[in-house]
């Protein structure tokens, strides 16, 4: 099929998720075919340095013969099979041993999904199954934070805090409460520390739980650092403070480990990179460098026993999903394990993080740059019109978008998140390939400012 025809095909058959459709219908789409290392090739040929990793998780590129081995000796071995009704098989009972070895915290047991939406899907489940076995029902409110991102199912959608997902689909769903963003840059005030940012932060989470009542509000979900919120690292001190609030009032923690699980913060999970000590963890996207669907709830021992006395009382666990635990994709994520031990891919982010991070803020001289923030190889570049009011630009303008656009003009794949630029590369990239993934953000930044200035003319 000629590159005519797909484009066709795709117009006439294929949604788009979390995209424009009205500005796809008029514009089309890039057919990515094929990839290698950090870059991937469009049907047109052109090439590009993939600096989102794909969707935040492409971890060890996209050429790594490993994994296709793997895949192609399970699909020979056992092609399916299922975690339903006490029958199992070997990759999924070695992978939850793995996750368990690894994990950042004691957890007790491991559930797999295909997805990280479904697993936080799950994890919501289980805070209100976990409370409603232990006496208190009632605790069935949910707190996510504003621009916080869990995923894409009724619930999950719900959890996260980001309009655009709500629009026209008649949610968040009554529970589902909101509490501030701890984006330092954008919402301190003027001469406030980071430390006491993260104090008014905390107070307003208790706050807001005092408000809603206590008893009922069965867990807190957070991510790490905010991925779909812009890749906004959290100020200094604020999981030290809202932690032990969400403690004395018997509030569970469920850690969105998505994006930052398995290196992407320096560390093998954020919580250890900001002392977080979950009741509930959730992983995927570089669980198996996405080259297979799959992810993992973790849970802790209470939920665990609470679960097995729920099974006393009432029978069977009624919960699963039939492709959670395929044998294909727990083959591919225990190669992946492998493959990030014996290459020390934990080391390599950490060697290179400086390189990352420091090229980066080198652009804070940029006109369109007001600030730039980031951890380990995430990091999220935040454009504004004036650099010493930190004033936005006006929505019309649509900076971020403008800007997304003249880096894939230049080679480069990023993200725009409103006027938040977000990187997360995949782990092997070099210092030499972050050199010339910066360079390439600059021409596209260069090649925006003109476009951003007649917009703010008009």
């Amino acid at each position: 099929m000629n590159r005519s025809q797909l484009h066709e095909m795709d117009a006439r058959a294929l949604v788009h998720q979390q995209s424009n459709l009205d500005d796809h219908q008029r514009n089309g789409a890039v057919l990515i075919e094929r990839g290698e290392g950090i870059r991937v090739w469009d049907i047109e040929g052109r090439e590009y340095i993939e600096a989102m990793a794909g969707l935040w998780s492409a971890s060890l590129g996209f050429s790594e013969p490993r994994l296709a081995e793997a895949a192609y000796a399970q699909m020979l071995k056992l092609p399916f099979y299922h975690t339903f009704f006490s029958k199992g098989h070997g990759p999924a009972v070695e992978l939850a041993d793995k996750l368990l070895s690894l994990a950042p915290v004691p957890m007790a047991r491991v559930l797999f999904q295909c997805s990280g939406s479904e697993a936080n899907d799950t994890a919501i489940k289980l805070a209100w199954y976990y409370n409603a076995i232990r006496g208190k029902p009632e605790k069935r409110k949910l707190i996510g934070r504003m621009r916080g991102y869990h995923g894409n199912t009724v619930a999950t959608a719900s959890l996260s805090g980001q309009p655009h997902m709500y629009a026209g689909f008649g949610l968040p769903l009554p529970g589902f409460l909101h509490t501030e963003n701890p984006n330092y840059y954008r919402f301190a005030q003027e001469g406030e520390s980071e430390e006491a940012f993260s104090a008014r932060m905390a107070q307003a989470l208790e706050d807001l739980i005092l408000a809603e009542g206590a008893d009922t509000i069965a867990a807190m979900f957070l991510e790490p650092v905010q991925g779909g919120g812009g890749a906004i690292t959290p100020p200094r001190g604020y999981f030290e403070l809202i932690q032990p609030i969400l403690k004395r009032h018997d509030i569970l923690l469920c850690v969105d480990e998505v994006i930052c699980g398995f290196g992407r913060t320096g560390a093998l999970w954020g919580c250890e990179t900001y002392g977080i000590k979950p009741d509930m963890i959730s992983c995927a996207k570089q669980l198996s460098a996405s080259y297979q669907p799959i992810s993992a709830l973790m849970i802790n021992e209470p939920i665990f026993e609470a679960m097995v006395e729920a099974s006393r009382r009432n029978g069977s666990f009624g919960h699963g999903y039939t492709y959670g635990g395929h044998p294909v994709p727990c083959a591919v994520a225990l190669e992946v394990l492998k493959i990030y031990e014996e290459r020390d891919i934990l080391g390599h982010v950490q060697a290179v993080s400086p390189v990352f991070l420091g090229a980066l803020e080198a652009l804070r001289d940029h006109p369109l740059v007001g600030d730039v923030r980031g951890v380990g190889l995430i990091a999220g570049v935040e454009l504004v019109r004036d650099k010493a009011t930190k004033a936005p630009f006006p929505a019309h303008v649509q900076a971020g978008p403008t800007v997304e656009r003249a880096c894939l003009e230049n080679g480069l794949i990023v993200r725009a998140i409103g006027d938040r630029i977000a990187f997360t590369p995949p782990l092997i990239i070099t210092a030499d390939e972050i050199a010339e993934m910066v360079r390439r953000f600059r021409l596209g930044l260069d090649a925006a400012l003109g476009q951003i200035d007649k917009a703010l003319a008009a």
